[in-house]
């Protein structure tokens, strides 16, 4: 049988258009930000309108073994949604509707929506939602949910799991099961809803989120320190966080301050081998007053120039310099993207230890951290054209997650395992843990059918 002809009764059983088969139009699902160079070509792409077209595609997967590979907005940085041949990629990039109740203070949220949606729609209310990935203006809340994603305020704030408190996820036989709900504290029955967060797609489909939303944000101080040193810009974030819960910590290494600068031209010291960018959001005068303090740390620490501010204007300009730094760095080549994480005492070690392998490796790594909680993203640039290079930077990428893992760390913090680190993941977990995943993996999908390749 042809594959139109497979596919007819799961287009006739879908709204028009949610079923697309066309190999020109199906090219811009098989990958992420990622680019994973294995990408298969599926047999379709479902796009999903609501929870019951994901359980009809599920459906006719499982009744005839197809791989199902779940994608959001396709912002992905390990490959999570990377199709497979003859896949059904099930997109949720049209499920968008939001309903935020101000009293609860929660929001009822579809997957396809972005991060800076659910954002804007909470501030309506004067409420906010924390979780602020890099790419919070272009990814999608489903996929944070997949991935636990963090971001630049977590070190205060915590990640997307400590904000899920419900969710509707599609299982591997088409049933759609609902998980927690808009209660803040709910211990009956095992705690579901945070084993599907961080899944990555392997254990079932997010359709539906219940959200923990907070009071909004009071206005940030900021303080930019840089350093001659590495050693001194990490062990000022030791004494910063030894006593003191800024509400952003943010660490930038000499390669990635000069592709910023070279991207902006706003000023930032090309000569400084590390930068800091740290705020409060406590109330004015405390704020202050613990700027004022973690000045004096930065000093101490031999920072070679220390500005602060409390304007919004500044401190945004600060903050969306350190966003930059992905897209700033990947203009010089292909990037190979880290994601390790390290308690954060382990912090300068591996700094240090990612220098001396880039030395090594005769790569260029520029290092970029949410510094405070030990979250690094170790950005290895390469040209695919150039095979000696290219095995060069491999290597590296290797070196690095072997490192995270000597140090007591691990292989992500918050892009999830998907497919680029799934060779690590048995040295980061050991035998046991793994196979106990195994087992939930197998208790869940028996098929094997949930996003094949990903994590396991």
């Amino acid at each position: 049988m042809t594959a139109s002809a497979d596919l007819a009764p799961l287009v006739a059983a879908l709204p028009a258009d949610c079923v697309i088969a066309d190999p020109d139009r199906m090219d811009a699902y098989r990958r992420d930000r990622a680019n994973d160079p294995h990408a298969g070509v599926p047999l379709a792409v479902i796009r999903a309108t609501c929870t019951e077209d994901v359980q009809t595609a599920v459906r006719f997967a499982a009744a005839h073994r197809i791989p199902v590979v779940p994608r959001g907005a396709g912002s992905g940085l390990s490959g999570g949604s990377s199709a497979v041949d003859g896949c059904l990629v099930v997109s949720t990039e049209r499920m968008r509707k939001i309903t935020v109740d101000p009293t609860s203070r929660t929001a009822v949220v579809e997957p396809g929506l972005f991060n800076a949606e659910v954002k804007a729609a909470a501030a309506e209310h004067g409420l906010w939602y924390p979780p602020d990935p890099s790419s919070y203006e272009f990814c999608s809340i489903g996929g944070n949910v997949a991935t636990n994603a963090g971001g630049l305020c977590c070190v205060k704030y915590g990640v997307t799991s400590d904000y899920v408190l419900g969710l509707t996820v599609v299982l591997a036989d088409g049933t759609a099961v609902e998980l927690g709900g808009p209660r803040l504290k709910d211990v009956a029955g095992l705690s579901l809803t945070k084993l599907f967060v961080g899944s990555e797609g392997t254990l079932g489909i997010i359709t539906r989120i219940v959200l923990r939303l907070i009071p909004a944000q009071r206005p940030r101080a900021t303080l930019v320190a840089t350093f001659a040193s590495l050693e001194d810009a990490t062990r000022t974030v030791l004494d910063v966080t030894r006593g003191i819960r800024p509400s952003m910590l943010e660490f930038m290494d000499r390669t990635s301050i000069n592709a910023v600068e070279d991207l902006t031209r706003m000023g930032l010291d090309r000569t400084a081998e590390a930068m800091l960018v740290i705020q409060s959001d406590e109330p004015a005068a405390h704020a202050a007053a613990e700027i004022a303090h973690i000045g004096e740390l930065c000093r101490a620490n031999h920072a070679v120039e220390v500005f602060a501010a409390d304007d919004p204007e500044t401190g945004e300009a600060f903050t969306t310099a350190r966003r930059m730094a992905i897209p700033a760095v990947e203009k010089k080549g292909s990037l190979l993207l880290e994601d390790v994480g390290v308690p954060v005492p382990e912090l300068g070690a591996l700094v240090r230890g990612v220098a001396a392998i880039s030395a090594a490796r005769d790569v260029t790594i520029a290092v970029i951290a949410h510094a405070g909680d030990g979250n690094t993203h170790p950005l290895i640039v390469f040209d695919p054209m150039d095979a000696d290079q290219s095995a060069r930077a491999h290597l590296a990428y290797a070196q690095v997650m072997d490192l995270a893992i000597a140090l007591g760390g691990t292989i992500t913090g918050e892009h999830g395992v998907g497919r680029l680190k799934k060779a690590w993941l048995p040295d980061y977990l050991g035998p046991d843990a793994l196979e106990l995943n195994r087992r939930i993996k197998n208790a869940l999908d028996p098929l094997g059918i949930l996003n094949p390749g990903a994590v396991f």
